[in-house]
């Protein structure tokens, strides 16, 4: 049996893609700022890592060869079967009443935790518990916990995050379902999801996975295009397939919901990964829109001072024309300052040649100048020239670059 889903490598290989290019951009755009960002990124991720792992060791059982031996003998057997070297730590973490098991990695070691209702659920039949052990051994033998990070960007685009996500989930019901004895264990596993601790027992798998022939209208596909997880009476319909040998059959979905699905990008992940992911939006986001908004912010300020400059230089062309030499100040020209935003430290004239000097009242410009400089044109008429030997000509509008 292939143990990978059919559409996991395909949509994995357009996820590196999409992410590489991304990143790209991304330093393009930002100069290399990303890199900080990325940095900055990292180690907030270690940090909120580190306190669930933390809290993990502090709060849950760890399971050993003396602590809960048959869940251990499990895991190692769950191991074996599915060529999992390296075993990973694993924990029993009680969660008022929630059934589920995950994975995570922090500083290169995996961990499994399985939640102790469904373990105790599953007590008449613990070779379903292989499936919860098998379905988490999948995600690290996938290696979908290493390349997280990397793939991150893709990961928020529209359909594709979600599909992919949702691949992987169905690679790991492979998983989880070979790690089993018995074929209807898999099937098991997922009727306590759907029904609960007790009513699993008279919950009929048929029947609930006939259920997914629902899933085909509008709403139903438009929720599951944009979640991370396929609709459960799905997985069980493909489990169902696997124990019998045969091709499952899923319900195509409704056509205008991947139009709105197109809209939506993919956010939910659950739990810390859902945190992670909007953190790493707002920062892919944050490398690309503070430079650019700090580059607007200097040019529409130096775009103002460039407008007094031009106020005061019509003063000195009127002077100019009335008395046939420059002024020797702008005060002269009949000219005051009209600032409101204050972003001209000083502007003045020089009567000797008549060029007007302004000096922008920006911090970060302090000292520097834009210089106005007059000429005549062949019919006597005054022309300027705007240009600064100073400041940065991506920060000047475009007739006052030299």
């Amino acid at each position: 049996m292939e143990l990978v889903y059919k559409n996991e490598k395909p949509l994995f290989g357009v996820m590196l893609v999409v992410s590489l290019l991304i990143w790209a951009g991304l330093m393009l755009a930002t100069r290399g700022m990303a890199l900080l960002y990325l940095l900055l990124f990292v180690v907030s991720w270690c940090f909120a890592q580190s306190a669930l792992v933390s809290w993990l060791r502090g709060t849950a059982v760890r399971i050993t060869p003396q602590q809960f031996p048959d869940l251990h003998q499990r895991i190692q057997a769950c191991c074996q079967r599915l060529a999992l070297d390296a075993e990973p730590e694993a924990y029993l973490l009680q969660m008022g009443g929630a059934f589920n098991a995950y994975a995570t990695r922090f500083l290169g070691n995996h961990i499994i935790v399985l939640y102790s209702d469904v373990v105790d659920a599953l007590d008449e039949r613990p070779d379903a518990i292989n499936f919860y052990i098998g379905h988490e051994i999948g995600h690290i033998k996938r290696n979908h916990l290493r390349w997280s990070a990397l793939l991150a960007p893709a990961s928020l685009v529209p359909l594709l995050g979600a599909a992919y996500a949702r691949a992987r989930e169905y690679t790991c019901d492979r998983y989880g379902f070979h790690a089993c004895d018995d074929l209807k264990s898999a099937q098991v596993g997922l009727a306590a999801l759907a029904a609960g601790g007790k009513r699993w027992r008279q919950m009929n798998a048929s029947g609930y996975a006939a259920q997914a022939r629902a899933s085909s209208g509008f709403w139903m596909s438009f929720h599951e295009l944009v979640a991370d997880y396929p609709w459960l009476v799905k997985r069980m319909a493909v489990v169902r397939a696997l124990a019998s040998g045969s091709e499952v059959s899923q319900p195509g979905r409704h056509g205008l919901a991947y139009v709105l699905a197109l809209f939506v990008p993919r956010l939910g992940v659950g739990g810390l990964g859902s945190l992670i992911a909007v953190f790493a939006l707002i920062g892919m986001l944050a490398a690309v829109a503070l430079p650019a908004y700090n580059d607007y912010a200097a040019r529409a300020r130096m775009a103002q001072v460039v407008g007094v400059g031009q106020d005061a230089t019509a003063a000195v062309e009127r002077y100019f024309y009335a008395n046939g030499r420059g002024p020797a100040t702008l005060a002269q020209a009949g000219y005051a300052m009209d600032d409101p935003s204050h972003v001209v430290q000083e502007i003045s004239v020089d009567p000797g040649n008549g060029v007007v000097r302004v000096l922008p009242s920006d911090p970060v410009y302090r000292g520097k100048a834009i210089a106005f400089t007059p000429r005549l044109d062949e019919n006597k008429r005054v022309a300027w020239q705007c240009g600064s030997e100073d400041i940065p000509a991506q920060v000047l509008p475009a007739d006052c670059r030299n």
